[in-house]
């Protein structure tokens, strides 16, 4: 794709006219963060070595160089630390180790030797909420007395009502039912609470502690001295819980909702925390290579989330506000315009994001005729399907219109290849603790974690290297989406992800402005302009006109036909003499 890049059009000037002023400026800045495009792998679904079902390091490192070819800046791996898996990993038992499952930390320092042959860095998951009720400080916590040091680690409260029976508050959990779980004491009688904000089996820390934060600049130093090159850090808005640990009467991930608005939830966003990445940031600084900080914090509105990218404590946070944006044009441009305004008040890039571990993946999302998923995650068998067609044209198109954004990118692995969520999962397959608290009101994320096709003639299509089952379950035409398959199709999806992000490092588009168009403003269609890039995203069910311009990049082969762009396509054109 890069050698369409002479290919000029004239009408400079002109298109120009039809632009307002920028609404965010470009950037001189070359700190590699600021214009990133950052790969998650989740290493149990990302490639299996040694045929036990489940991905692993070497599987990560052997496949880095195919992750290479898609111009990624860096590579964020999900959870590979000591765990009982009983949250895919995010219930931690020891964070300076390698569970035995992924391989060990020889296997870790030899992907980050082989990364660093192939220009991407290594970011690394911490969970500093909660770690595991399997970890060492929690069990020397519940073998401890009320009051003791070990237990001071923790939040343990005294229950409420007749002999202590009620929970300490009613906050709920993440997951589904009660935040607290009781203890028994060391003779059997009923003890303290414990607080979780998410699986029974993940106490959250008590960030109250000194002792708690040495813990963690320890196990930061950790990583750091083996070279990884930043921290994506878990639920970053919930580590410090308001005084008194107030009843709330809200959602109980904190989100806003009539009367209750998530600046007042007393579990997440309390003005303590930023002192702690404060803290953290210059501990990075004094590593070389430029290593960073991404907050997942569900915050909103999107000013407060600006808090927490401020000059002096994370560098990025990912956008949630983004992602969940359906698919409607007015709402696109507002989250686009109200983003890049909050992130530049505090110098910080915006980060954007499309799809994760956490949530349907937006082929299938974009798919959807009736809304949201039910119970906000999970598509199951019994549940209306999504149109595949449909959902992969607005898949590609959205991808490509993302591509074009100033600031950073996220991509979840398989969206490359334009992977749906598994929407006939049988329940007996399920492993998210989500389905089981909830009694299977809420299907939990499996969906999107089934393990990545590779090879479509291979057993469980590439996923393993020897005969083994995955260890959650391939939907039926899996190995349609192949690697291998797409490699050599110049229209497959993969082939769109890979032109198209070399060509956003080719114009630097990450570093450059965004203007949105006067023409389109009042329609369905997304029209914006970054530098000599003109971008059209159709959102709308009629074809719309296609300014005059070399088209650089298309997501779809018949985008434009007869000067007309397709409903559910994007395009983008080059007007200018390219920006040096």
């Amino acid at each position: 794709m890069s050698e369409i890049i002479p290919v000029l059009h004239e009408r400079h000037a002109a298109a120009s006219a039809a632009f307002h002023e920028p609404l965010h400026p470009a950037s001189a800045d070359d700190q590699w963060w600021r214009s990133s495009v950052i790969y998650q792998v989740y290493p149990r679904s990302f490639r299996d070595s040694n045929g036990d079902g489940v991905g692993d390091l070497p599987g990560i490192t052997s496949e880095l160089q195919r992750l290479a070819e898609l111009s990624i800046d860096a590579v964020w791996l999900s959870p590979f630390y000591t765990s009982p898996q009983r949250d895919g990993g995010y219930d931690v038992a020891d964070y300076c180790d390698v569970d035995p499952l992924f391989g060990t930390l020889a296997d870790f320092d030899v992907l980050v030797a082989r990364a660093d042959q192939l220009g991407i860095r290594v970011i690394v998951d911490l969970v500093p909420n909660h770690c595991s009720s399997d970890h060492a400080l929690f069990r020397a916590a519940l073998a401890a007395p009320a009051g003791s040091a070990a237990r001071a680690m923790f939040i343990f409260r005294d229950g409420r009502g007749t002999d202590g029976n009620e929970p300490p508050n009613n906050w709920q959990s993440h997951f589904g039912g009660p935040a607290w779980t009781r203890i028994a004491n060391s003779d059997g009688t009923p003890g303290q609470w414990y607080l979780h904000l998410f699986d029974s089996s993940q106490p959250d820390f008590d960030w109250d502690n000194p002792a708690v934060h040495a813990e963690f600049e320890r196990i930061l130093r950790f990583w750091l001295d083996r070279g990884v090159g930043g921290f994506r850090v878990d639920v970053a808005h919930a580590l410090i819980k308001a005084q008194g640990l107030p009843d709330w009467g809200g959602r109980a991930d904190g989100g806003s909702m009539e009367g209750f608005p998530g600046s007042a939830a007393p579990m997440f966003g309390q003005d303590g925390i930023h002192a702690i990445y404060r803290r953290w940031r210059s501990i990075l600084a004094e590593y070389d290579g430029e290593r960073i900080l991404c907050a997942e914090a569900s915050i909103d509105p999107l000013p407060r989330l600006a808090d927490w990218v401020r000059a002096d404590e994370m560098h990025q946070a990912f956008n949630f506000a983004y992602l969940h944006n359906p698919w409607d044009a007015h709402g696109l441009r507002s989250v686009v315009s109200s983003s890049l305004a909050a992130f530049d008040t505090v110098g910080a890039p915006t980060t954007w994001v499309l799809s994760n571990h956490d949530v349907v993946r937006h082929t299938s999302r974009f798919g959807l005729t009736y809304g949201a998923p039910r119970g906000g995650d999970g598509i199951g068998a019994a549940d209306p399907q999504p149109d595949t067609a449909i959902g992969l044209a607005r898949a590609r198109a959205a991808s490509l219109a993302m591509f074009a954004l100033p600031g950073g990118i996220y991509v979840y692995q398989g969206e490359e290849l334009g992977l749906p969520d598994h929407t006939a999962m049988p329940h007996d397959a399920r492993q998210d603790p989500t389905f089981a608290r909830t009694g299977g009101d809420r299907l939990g994320r499996d969906g999107c974690r089934v393990p990545l096709p590779w090879r479509a003639q291979a057993p469980a299509a590439g996923f393993v290297d020897a005969a083994g089952t995955p260890w959650l379950p391939q939907p039926e035409g899996w190995a349609g989406y192949a690697r291998d398959l797409q490699a050599e199709d110049s229209d497959s999806t993969l082939s769109l992800y890979r032109a198209a992000l070399r060509l956003r490092r080719d114009l630097r588009l990450g570093a450059g402005s965004l203007s949105w168009s006067r023409e389109f403003e009042q329609t369905d269609v997304v029209a914006f302009r970054n530098e000599d890039v003109i971008v059209l995203l159709n959102m709308g069910e009629f074809a719309a006109p296609v300014p005059e311009g070399a088209v650089v990049a298309a997501s779809m082969p018949d985008a434009v036909v007869d000067g007309l762009l397709a409903p559910n396509a994007c395009v983008w054109l080059l007007t200018g003499a390219g920006r040096e």
